[in-house]
């Protein structure tokens, strides 16, 4: 279950490093994001264990390409961001951008709680692990894209949105050719 959870967090916190690189975060914000993608993690597996069985085709079918979808998304906008004249726009913390990026990474998660209700496993022990090792793993990311951040100054918005184009792509190849 450790290892699911590890798994499962990985998205999370590469996208975590990339707000690290581009975002000037306090303490506040990086407790913000790590919470969200912490939450979604906690919130996708229950929604997907409660759906049970019913979406269970609709979900290895259409998931990978909303989470390709949104991920490429905010992607470009980042990129865009970088290479437009105001150097300012992408430095803000923005929770229409978090709650996108916190459902692009929950996603598979969302899978994995309908897998947990196909196996009847009880989900209170997985969620809570889900959620802690995501949250740590945040936190981390975050720290870690600061910290390293400031090393490549604007060229890290443009790493980010490119990082995050191929977290999109490596969910939706993943899911394809399964």
């Amino acid at each position: 279950m450790i290892f699911l959870a590890i798994g499962l967090a990985m998205d999370a916190f590469s996208v975590s490093v990339t707000r690290g690189l581009t975002l000037k975060l306090g303490v506040k914000h990086a407790l913000i994001i790590a919470l969200s993608f912490a939450g979604f993690q906690i919130f996708m597996p229950v929604l997907g264990w409660l759906s049970g069985i019913q979406l269970q085709y609709l979900v290895s079918t259409f998931a990978p390409w909303i989470a390709f979808l949104l991920l490429l998304g905010v992607g470009i906008k980042m990129i865009y961001e970088a290479l437009s004249a105001n150097e300012n726009v992408s430095n803000q913390f923005s929770y229409k951008e978090l709650l996108i990026l916190s459902i692009a990474t929950s996603i598979d998660a969302f899978a994995v709680g309908v897998t947990f209700a196909f196996l009847n496993v009880a989900i209170l022990l997985p969620i809570l692990l889900i959620g802690l090792i995501t949250f740590i793993l945040s936190l981390i990311g975050i720290y870690i894209g600061k910290n390293i951040g400031h090393l490549f100054e604007n060229k890290m918005e443009i790493v980010g949105g490119v990082i995050l184009i191929i977290i999109g792509f490596k969910i939706l190849l993943e899911n394809i050719l399964l």
